[in-house]
């Protein structure tokens, strides 16, 4: 699944490790779903949006075009 965490985290100067933190997961696991190898549970896919204050949507990208 493809998303914005990158240009997200980005934008506010944050590191992995910062977001990582504020998200109570790995630095690893904020990397994976960055490069798109691990999608994200829902849950922590709500918890990504709220904490960077935008919906689901401008996050995640499921590719669907609909």
């Amino acid at each position: 699944m493809k998303n914005k965490i990158k240009q997200l985290r980005g934008e506010r100067g944050w590191s992995q490790a910062v977001l990582a933190e504020k998200l109570d997961v790995s630095r690893q696991s904020v990397n994976a779903i960055e490069t798109g190898r691990y999608d994200p549970s829902l849950p922590l896919a709500f918890r990504i949006a709220r904490i960077f204050g935008v919906p689901i949507e401008a996050v995640f990208d499921d590719g669907d075009g609909a």
